[in-house]
């Protein structure tokens, strides 16, 4: 029994005492008695005020709460991509003969124009000297029937020579002039095609490993014409394929693929991974997108040109592309552990400045790392409950206190959209 109790009956005990000591008491000591009985109550009541127990204060919950901000969100989609040269040439002989020389050393980088092979000269420069001797020919022949036809024409004028001489003279000398023509024209030729015995680079580049060994038969019709490949490396080419879904997103957004846009601050830029694990240093653009979908399926094709000063990137490997698609200018992002989903939507938990809380329906978007982007529900200002959350309900009063700041993250927040 505690002393408050203990009080109340000594209260009550004292207040029948003093009723039956009333009773039998003259008038002057029950006065006196009344007086000590009303002190005594005094005491007892201001005891009781002074003692007793305060109600126990309502307790709110405390949660942690974020400030919601507004960012540029960077939007990516990630895909396999595949590696090739802007360029890959492959250098043929052109004429058929033995492979004499090889004038460069394999894998080394060769300029434009460089000869590569010698294939046997001996018999199209026979070629080339029976085509001038029959130009020189031909050249004699169209001087002499010019000769002719200088005699003949003041003889005519005279009438001391035929029509008949006349129009045979000018027959000749025209026939001899086509032939100088022709044989100027197998000159050329002759000439052109000992020009391809040296096998030249019609690019800058590095070259591979030769096909065929010296002194093999090489050319068209004796099935060995290829003799090595040539390879501009100082800048490649990813190709990858995004679906049809990936295309309508962009278009949603007024994003043209493969094309430059002046209305925009940022290009649709790519970065790989390499097969270490490593990120290129280097980005590329975007520069290409197939117009049509493959119907078998259902992505099209889409090319990015990437710098290799380095020559780090090698044609034919494989490789993990991330494509920059959008940028969300002016987003509201909150962390993803603010959002909760039930049946009806998503909603999340607003504290308003008289720390009661409020449960709010949003329409999410993209998510964003660890975060995702809210398209509408929610303004740049407002407070968001980020913990604590699970023991509110609609209306709840609560103790904000600020969430702690969280690990610096990259400047550039992504989002896959390729799933």
């Amino acid at each position: 029994m505690d002393f408050i109790t203990k009080l109340s009956n000594w209260l009550g005990n004292t207040r029948n005492v003093a009723a039956k000591a009333a009773h039998t008491m003259s008038p002057k000591r029950r006065r006196t008695w009344i007086i000590v009985a009303v002190a005594a109550v005094a005491v007892g009541v201001a005891l009781y005020f002074i003692l007793r127990k305060e109600p126990a204060a309502t307790v709110m919950p405390t949660v942690e709460v974020e400030d919601v901000t507004t960012d540029n969100i960077n939007i990516y989609g990630e895909y396999v991509g595949r590696i090739r040269a802007q360029q890959f040439v492959e250098i043929h002989a052109r004429v058929e003969g033995y492979l004499e020389r090889m004038l460069f050393k394999e894998g080394s980088f060769i300029e434009k124009g460089q000869t590569l092979f010698v294939i046997d000269p001996r018999v199209y420069k026979a070629h080339v000297n029976k085509a001038r001797a029959q130009l020189n020919k031909a050249r004699a022949q169209a001087l002499k029937a010019e000769r002719d036809l200088e005699r003949i024409r003041p003889l005519y004028e005279k009438n001391a020579a035929s029509q008949l001489d006349l129009d045979n003279a000018v027959a000749a000398y025209e026939s001899a002039s086509a032939e100088v023509t022709v044989c100027e024209a197998d000159l050329t030729q002759a000439e052109l095609i000992l020009g391809y015995t040296q096998v030249s680079s019609p690019i800058s580049g590095y070259i591979s490993e030769r096909v065929a060994d010296i002194g093999t038969l090489v050319g068209p019709s004796s099935g060995k014409s290829l003799l090595a490949t040539v390879v501009k490396s100082d800048t490649m080419r990813v190709d990858f394929s995004m679906t049809a879904l990936d295309y309508l997103r962009s278009k949603s957004r007024n994003v043209n693929l493969g094309g430059q846009d002046s209305t925009r601050k940022w290009d649709s830029y790519v970065n790989i991974t390499l097969a270490d694990g490593s990120v290129y240093p280097y980005k590329g653009l975007v520069d290409f997108a197939d117009p049509q979908v493959d119907p078998k399926t259902g992505t099209f094709s889409v090319r990015a040109e990437m710098p290799n000063p380095d020559r780090s990137l090698l044609p034919g490997e494989f490789t993990r592309v991330k494509v920059l698609l959008d940028v969300r200018e002016d987003a509201v992002k909150v962390p993803s552990k603010a959002i909760e989903i039930e049946k009806g939507g998503s909603f999340i938990y607003v504290v308003r400045p008289d720390s009661v809380v409020e449960r709010r329906f949003v329409e999410t978007g993209p998510e964003v790392g660890n975060s995702i982007i809210v398209e509408r529900g929610l303004a740049k200002g407002e407070k968001i409950v980020v913990e604590g959350y699970h023991k509110l309900s609609h209306g709840t009063k609560v103790n904000p206190v600020a969430a702690p700041a969280d690990e610096p993250q990259a400047t550039d927040t992504e989002t896959n959209t390729a799933d």
